[in-house]
């Protein structure tokens, strides 16, 4: 059986129930000492000595519409799927380049 997938957006989310806001009112007024840390205990510094921001960022995608010569298109689907995602890196390797 295939699973339906249901996303939303900040324009389509439906709003909170009068149940799910006072629930939110209740957990807010709590003080921060009945916070139970214990199956997340707090790292000691050296545990972030190598710690990378951004390590996983993944930028957010535009659709857009180009007019690319028809031979390079071609060859860049004779290397397989993927092409989109190559012309990406090929524009994004140029960007960085030019900042440095």
């Amino acid at each position: 059986m295939k699973k339906k997938i249901v996303s939303y957006t900040l324009e389509t989310i439906p709003p909170l129930t009068k149940k799910q806001r006072a629930n939110l009112r209740e957990l807010a007024a709590r003080p921060d000492s009945d916070i139970d840390y214990s199956d997340s205990p707090s790292l000691p510094d050296e545990a972030w000595k190598n710690a990378v921001r951004g390590r996983f960022y993944r930028p957010t995608k535009r659709q857009v519409t180009a007019r690319i010569d028809e031979d390079v298109i071609e060859w860049l689907k004779s290397f397989g799927k993927g092409y989109q995602s190559r012309i990406n890196a090929i524009l994004r390797r140029e960007m960085l380049a030019s900042t440095k």
